[in-house]
């Protein structure tokens, strides 16, 4: 036997150590490996869960914070008297509308090229018209001031009894008894104290009448205006008018069937948030946390976003993915790509001082009148923040949406051409439909992307918390509003760590935190439903 073979099970047996070493090895890499990533995986899930909690523990903690803040309003006697206040307002607005119908006469003769005094010698009637409906409300004034110092000032002394109830409460849990026992809180009977509210309620009538009789008079006279579209708009305000006065009597009963002592249901507490009109803090009156207004605004911008990037994202990934050259591939796709890269806060300040001005200035170009809210009054609306926020989200439609048209399987091009269709039907017929679920969630992300971005929309969108006019039609979305991201952003750095207003915010982080996941799901639906139809 030769030396070789005499070695060769040695060999044999070191090999076969060094075969297991590695394998021993490579199970230890596996194991670290598994670890290592499940271990990232929990610490995400953690962190979620954490941020899960801490969103629900102080989102919760708002109902019955303003829960107490809605008895306070009705048992101070606030609720009262905002009938008259809704009253007044009402006539205020038409006074309003009267004055701007005053600025677009003005505007429109100025044009005609009448000078100033033309123009107000032929409103003088007008003009007195416009002065006698502001006096039509004075009685109502007067007394809506009387009532709101009363209120006032009950709620101010209901207010300091509820904190020396909560102190008393402290107190005594640090075992105190002896500082508890100083603090005497006010017992109040509230029928009593706003007896003094009702009392009122025989000059309201009257101011009522005498209101109805001076509106009648002055609507059955209206004056003569100059052009016919000014005519068509003060006809329009007669008959908003004559609305508003006809609804007088149902709130007399309304005023005259008000209970102080009628209990506040605790989902009253739930439903002034999700479906209040106004969001209305620091106020010396009433604080109101409804978030519509805020939902109205960002989804709004997110239609004007969507309505502008999902065509744009599409067909720029079709013309990318079946028709643009390998040079303009190269060009193109890294170009769009890099949008997403430049930090939202330089767009929004690109939005303030150029696109906003650059649309508004657009917007009095003479051809472009018949354009629904044009010409624009502000500069910083739901179109200008809508615009920026689709250049913001056509990235990630157009990358996502080339990535579903990749994955269509070769063959199927290849079969449509092979049977005679042409680029533009086998486009359209073949590639989008089989790409069509990946297309739907690139459009879905997109839409998340919009509604969760919070600097721009706070620079551009004007940040005015009212719901927009939508008697305007289309002009609503040339109207400032706010956003449900904006407000967080804009108010958190400022509010008192507990207070309602603090968890109010929190509550509105909650809402985006359920908008997110019904996005999510309807996503998943949609896919889903594709993917069973293709």
């Amino acid at each position: 036997m030769n030396e070789s073979s005499l070695e060769s099970p040695s060999r044999i047996r070191e090999a076969l150590k060094k075969s297991s070493q590695f394998r021993i090895l490579g199970q230890n890499m596996d194991e670290w490996i598994h670890y290592l990533f499940g271990g990232n995986a929990a610490v995400s899930i953690v962190v979620l869960l954490l941020i899960m909690l801490l969103l629900f523990k102080e989102g919760l903690g708002f109902l019955p914070q303003n829960l107490d803040n809605l008895r306070v309003y009705r048992h101070a006697g606030l609720e009262y008297v905002d009938y008259v206040r809704t009253e007044v307002d009402g006539f205020t607005k038409l006074g309003r509308d009267l004055n701007q119908l005053r600025l677009d006469e003005v505007l429109a003769l100025q044009k005609q090229g009448r000078s100033l005094e033309e123009i107000n010698a032929s409103l003088g009637e007008f003009d007195a018209f416009n002065e006698k409906f502001s006096d039509v409300t004075t009685d109502l004034n007067g007394i809506l001031s009387d009532q709101t110092e009363l209120a006032s000032g009950l709620k101010e002394r209901v207010l300091i009894s509820d904190n020396q109830k909560q102190e008393i409460q402290m107190l005594l849990g640090e075992k105190k008894t002896e500082e508890a026992a100083k603090l005497k809180p006010e017992v109040f009977d509230f029928a009593k104290e706003t007896q003094p509210l009702r009392d009122m309620f025989p000059q309201f009538q009257e101011a009522n009448r005498n209101l109805e009789r001076n509106v009648n008079g002055l609507l059955s006279a209206l004056p003569k205006m100059p052009n016919p579209d000014a005519e068509a708009e003060l006809q329009k305000f007669a008959a908003n008018t004559r609305a508003l006065v006809a609804t007088l009597p149902d709130q007399e009963k309304e005023m005259q069937a008000w209970d102080v002592n009628k209990p506040v249901p605790m989902w009253k507490a739930v439903t002034s948030f999700l479906f209040g009109p106004r969001w209305l803090t620091a106020s010396f009156w009433q604080d109101w946390y409804g978030v519509v207004p805020l939902f109205v605004g960002s989804l709004l911008i997110s239609i004007v976003a969507m309505a502008i990037a999902v065509p744009f994202s599409i067909f720029a990934a079709i013309y990318i993915n079946q028709i643009a050259s390998s040079k303009e591939q190269s060009f193109i796709k890294p170009y769009i790509e890099f949008i997403s890269a430049i930090p939202s806060v330089v767009l929004g300040f690109f939005g303030v001082a150029v696109l906003g001005s650059g649309l508004r200035s657009l917007s009095n170009v003479s051809w472009l009148q018949w354009v629904p809210g044009f010409p624009m009054s502000e500069r910083l609306t739901i179109l200008t923040a809508g615009c920026l926020l689709a250049l913001m989200a056509v990235p990630t439609i157009f990358s996502l949406a080339e990535d579903a048209l990749n994955n269509v399987p070769r063959h199927f091009t290849e079969a449509s051409l092979s049977l005679g269709a042409t680029k533009w039907q086998t486009i359209i017929k073949i590639m989008f439909p089989s790409a069509l679920s990946g297309i739907i969630s690139a459009v879905l992300l997109g839409f998340g992307r919009v509604i969760g971005e919070t600097m721009v929309v706070l620079l551009c969108a004007g940040n005015r918390i009212e719901i927009p006019d939508f008697s305007a039609g289309l002009g609503a979305f040339v109207q400032p509003a706010h956003t449900m991201t904006g407000i967080i952003a804009q108010e958190m750095g400022e509010v008192v760590q507990g207070s309602i207003h603090y968890r109010a915010l929190f509550m509105v982080g909650m809402a985006l935190f359920f908008i997110s996941l019904l996005i999510n799901y309807l996503a998943q639906l949609v896919v889903r439903k594709f993917r069973i139809v293709g």
